[in-house]
């Protein structure tokens, strides 16, 4: 096998490299958006249960569901920048060999699509990660409040005792 042989299937190994990369995105980000779905769901047909008389399954899977949007979110900024510094990237300096070029061709063209400020995929799966951490926040918020109000009431009630016994 002569350079330019080698080369070529160096290339054809790192390009069917890159396509497997970018299909354990998808079933990544496919985890994701089922997480998110199953924990409104579980919220859902949870709604009633409480533990530790105070702590309801609601309150537990919105922090959950907050988590997880967060790891969502960190993912897809994980696979973006490992597939264009990681894979990208080499790949247009590997075409520097060869008469035609077609990743780097893909590559501009993309950044063209992207300048025109028109959201990619990446930018709709960042947009559901935030809307959905806005979501459970706010139930987290409204399950917490009264907890936190309790708890509040009840240290004023012992300080107030604890001051009147003085």
């Amino acid at each position: 096998m002569d350079r330019d042989e080698f080369l070529l299937e160096e290339y054809k190994l790192y390009v069917k490299q890159k396509d497997n990369f970018i299909d354990r995105n998808f079933s990544t980000n496919r985890f994701y958006m089922i997480s998110f779905i199953v924990m409104i769901l579980a919220m859902i047909f949870t709604g009633k249960v409480v533990f530790m008389e105070k702590i309801s399954a609601t309150l537990l899977f919105s922090a959950i569901g907050m988590a997880v949007c967060a790891l969502w979110w960190m993912n897809v900024d994980a696979y973006n920048i490992l597939i264009k510094i990681k894979f990208a990237n080499v790949i247009e300096q590997m075409e520097e060999k060869f008469p035609f070029k077609p990743y780097t061709e893909e590559s501009k063209g993309i950044e063209e699509f992207r300048n025109k400020k028109i959201f990619m995929f990446s930018d709709i799966q960042k947009f559901l990660a935030v809307l959905g951490a806005l979501f459970f926040f706010v139930i987290f918020v409204s399950e917490i409040t009264p907890i936190l109000v309790g708890l509040l009431s009840k240290v004023m009630c012992l300080a107030n005792g604890f001051h009147q016994g003085l």
